[in-house]
């Protein structure tokens, strides 16, 4: 009789071990599923990397002189050129710089801080008119590299009054948006509430949203 009750005692207890190591391991094995998701997940919206919202097109006319002295500043030599810019400006967000966090627990990205507008970049198409050598002063390939770098520079010195950037800023919503897509593909939750957004920001966020 004590051989058998010994035996039911053990085999309650088997059970009882095996279903909570079951139990253990099962939720290890969740816990860990989970961070795995939350790693690739913050790593696939990190390679989407830079993100395009607003583009614009310059047309700008560039005067370019240089004058070089010689036999001790006796004798100048000048060239110029008059230069048509046609510049291609893509202005949008570097998600790399976005700061966020996974919550594990709830299956949330909490979006705690978003970047600013910049100007991703500048495709500038240069021709060049009225070009003058001078007689010891020409032109060489050297110069157009420099001619090449400058052209960006005015275009990107036009920029801020352009009225780019301010457009740019509104897309923000888009950015997000965007963002809460890519955190859905594997059934989770975007959280921006640490954002300052505005209430009429939010409305229209969720008429984007309805839209997707």
């Amino acid at each position: 009789m004590n051989d058998i009750f010994t035996l039911m005692i053990g085999l309650v207890l088997g059970v009882g071990v095996t279903y909570w190591l079951y139990t253990y391991l099962k939720k290890k094995q969740h816990k860990q599923l989970t961070h795995k998701q939350s790693v690739v997940l913050l790593e696939k919206i990190r390679r989407v990397c830079k993100l395009i919202t607003v583009e614009g097109d310059f047309a700008e006319i560039y005067h370019y002189e240089n004058t070089r002295q010689h036999l001790m500043s006796l004798v100048s030599s000048r060239k110029k050129a008059l230069i048509v810019i046609n510049a291609k400006v893509h202005i949008g967000f570097d998600l790399r710089k976005v700061k966020m966090r996974a919550d594990n627990e709830r299956k949330r990205i909490i979006l705690t801080e978003f970047p600013q507008p910049q100007v991703l970049s500048i495709e500038p198409d240069l021709r060049y008119y009225d070009v003058k050598n001078g007689l010891f002063n020409r032109f060489a390939s050297s110069d157009l590299t420099e001619l090449n770098k400058e052209a960006k520079q005015h275009i990107l010195d036009k920029i801020p009054d352009s009225g780019l950037m301010e457009t740019a800023r509104k897309e923000v919503l888009e950015a997000v948006l965007l963002i809460e897509t890519i955190v859905q593909t594997i059934g989770w939750n975007l959280d921006y509430s640490a954002l300052e957004i505005r209430e009429e920001e939010k409305a229209q966020l969720e008429q984007k949203r309805e839209e997707y």
